[in-house]
């Protein structure tokens, strides 16, 4: 529980910085995917492709798409949030 609560907190966000600031195309988001079933891969060790899925929901992981959702949610409402007008003219929020 240690480890996953590390890579939760300490790997994933380092592995995704940035991301929400640009456009994630499928092949990016596999990427992303790919990487983090590595990282489970080497704490479970070898595991059909099948048993990630089950891996992330157990332990309250989301997967790339979510993760990737998620940190652009959160950067577009901090964006809108801004005192600058632009900003929030840029997503027609006012």
């Amino acid at each position: 529980m240690t480890l996953i609560a590390l890579i939760n907190t300490k790997c994933l966000p380092i592995l995704f910085y940035g991301g929400e600031a640009c456009p994630a195309n499928s092949s990016v988001r596999q990427s992303f995917e790919f990487t983090m079933n590595k990282i489970l891969s080497k704490v479970f060790g070898a595991m059909s492709n099948n048993s990630y899925s089950y891996i992330y929901e157990c332990f309250g992981i989301d997967n790339a798409d979510q993760f990737i959702r998620k940190r652009q949610d959160k950067f577009i409402d901090k964006f809108c949030a801004s005192d600058n007008l632009l900003c929030r003219a840029i997503y027609g929020r006012h």
